[in-house]
């Protein structure tokens, strides 16, 4: 055969490589194929896609990675590959900010974590990190690929890494949308949010088989980790839905009050100050019994504007409420005791939510409120045997460490060591405010005068009329705000119906507040 009569190849032109291309686009969009996205819409679930769909801006997603396979080789994975191998990775807007979102898809490997898998996920933390914007996981996934073995462990370890180094850099969020278990669970554990969907998402470190054979409980899925666990028994998640489409909006809206990133501010909302800013309503909420109990998301409701508080673990230690509000359109973060649940004592699963919620708006200058009616610590060898003293000590801790803007109003009782741990002007409040109503002492009128006063009250004619007297004793001296004031611990008693233009007021003069802890690698709190 001469030169001339050899086959002449031809190089695909343009238009090939573009239809291959397309072709590939298509392949990787559909995922495990559709059978397998059949069976995720069956469960009751979005496919990874249709999650980003929701929660980004339309059309702003930017896919990254879309056609990243797998490397293994063993147990016949060499020859089963899928564009994207699992999860899908990339950036967007929502209401037109920056994010980096990963979404795992359950269609390919059921959603497991391969070493290319945590590659890409790694690669958009690193990218969110040096852009300081957040980062959204939305967690799918049956665990490792165990067939990868230590490459996919290997993986799981690389992203907690990350996570824990953008700790306080950028917010975190995690939304567990399926299965979240064994090792899986520590990456959305480090992260600042943690939502779940009931009835089809549940995490927990050793499922129900292993928990049968190592305990001899029989436990299913969601009675064990599923989002009504979780959000009210072990507190791990912060926010339990309904269903996926409320999980995203609930995801949107935490991030409209927080900012980008710990060197910038929560975005501000227009606001127009009107004419008269008191609401009488307050006036009117405290009961005239001191043991009477009052809702204290009331005065929350009093203060804020209007539909703005978004509650963060709502049911879970119900004796203090804690969540996100805005004042004249700014963001802050508010804690409460609340009177309505075991009359709003702190207890060990208080202080720690507390504290975590504190830590989170400091890291994210967030200004904090703190509403006081504590009448103390939870007492009981319970509490005693499981550590309220260190847990106690962390919401302490959270406080004095925190350097964002702090405003404490007093509504009631403000008792013993609870008065100090809330937000007092002793451990760096800028501004105390009290209502009239407030009880600012070591202890209850009753239990001090029974101590004061226990030998005059043993000898009297009438035990139980002299108690009574040294108990109105008491509380003319010590069961109000005025005390406090004169030492100027309390910076103003206020008309409750004024409150709110008064913090409108105070939070404005702080807005440029500047306060530096002490140089250090880092404190030790007390974990």
């Amino acid at each position: 055969m001469t030169n001339s009569d050899k086959p002449i190849y031809t190089a695909p032109g343009n238009s090939e490589k573009i239809a291959l291309l397309k072709k590939k686009n298509e392949e990787a969009l559909m995922g495990g194929g559709e059978a397998r996205i059949a069976t995720q819409h069956k469960k009751g679930k979005l496919t990874a896609r249709e999650r980003i769909d929701l929660l980004l801006d339309q059309g702003s997603f930017q896919e990254i990675d879309k056609f990243v396979v797998h490397r293994a080789k063993d147990f016949g994975l060499d020859k089963e590959h899928y564009l994207g191998d699992g999860v899908v990775t990339g950036y967007g807007e929502i209401n037109g900010r920056l994010v980096y979102v990963f979404s795992q898809d359950f269609t390919v490997f059921g959603g497991s974590l391969s070493e290319t898998h945590a590659e890409k996920i790694c690669k958009i933390m690193d990218m969110a990190m040096k852009n300081g914007a957040p980062v959204i996981g939305l967690n799918d996934s049956g665990g490792a690929r165990i067939q990868e073995g230590v490459n996919s462990l290997g993986g799981y370890a690389d992203i907690f890494y990350r996570n824990t180094r953008a700790s306080g850099v950028i917010p975190q969020l995690s939304a567990i949308m399926g299965p979240c278990a064994g090792g899986a669970v520590y990456s959305p554990a480090i992260t600042d949010f943690i939502l779940m969907v009931e009835n089809t998402s549940y995490m927990f470190v050793t499922g129900p088989n292993v928990v049968k054979t190592v305990t001899q409980e029989s436990v299913t899925a969601e009675e064990l980790g599923g989002a009504s666990a979780h959000s009210t028994k072990s507190g791990v998640t912060h926010f339990s839905c309904k269903n996926e489409v409320e999980c995203i909006q609930r995801i949107k809206s935490i991030l409209s009050y927080v900012p980008q990133n710990c060197e910038e501010t929560a975005p501000i909302y227009p606001y127009e100050l009107r004419v008269d800013e008191t609401r009488k309503v307050l006036d009117e909420l405290i009961p005239e019994n001191p043991n009477q109990p009052y809702d204290m998301r009331d005065v929350v409701a009093g203060i804020v504007d209007e539909n703005s508080f978004l509650e963060v673990h709502e049911n879970f230690a119900d004796n203090i409420v804690v969540g996100f509000a805005r004042l004249a359109g700014r963001s802050i973060g508010i804690v409460g005791n609340q009177p309505q649940s075991m009359a709003g004592v702190l207890d060990i699963h208080a202080s720690t939510k507390a504290a975590r919620f504190v830590r989170f708006c400091d890291s994210f200058n967030v200004p904090l409120l703190v509403l006081v009616d504590v009448p103390g610590f939870l007492p009981g060898t319970d509490q005693e045997w499981n550590g309220i003293i260190n847990n106690g000590a962390k919401l302490l801790y959270a406080f004095s460490e925190a350097t964002v803007p702090r405003i404490t109003v007093i509504t009631r009782k403000a008792y013993g060591g609870a008065y100090d741990v809330m937000n007092s002007k002793h451990i760096g409040a800028d501004l105390n405010f009290a209502w009239p109503s407030a009880e600012i002492a070591v202890m209850g009128a009753k239990g001090a005068a029974e101590i004061i006063f226990r030998k005059e009250i043993s000898e009297a004619e009438n035990p139980e009329a002299k108690l009574q007297e040294k108990v109105d004793e008491y509380t003319e001296k010590f069961a109000n705000p005025y005390r406090a004031a004169h030492r100027g611990f309390i910076d103003e008693v206020i008309i409750p119906s004024e409150t709110r233009i008064k913090l409108i007021k105070a939070f404005t003069m702080l807005e440029n507040k500047v306060d530096q802890l002490p140089r250090k690698k880092h404190g030790n709190i007390p974990l």
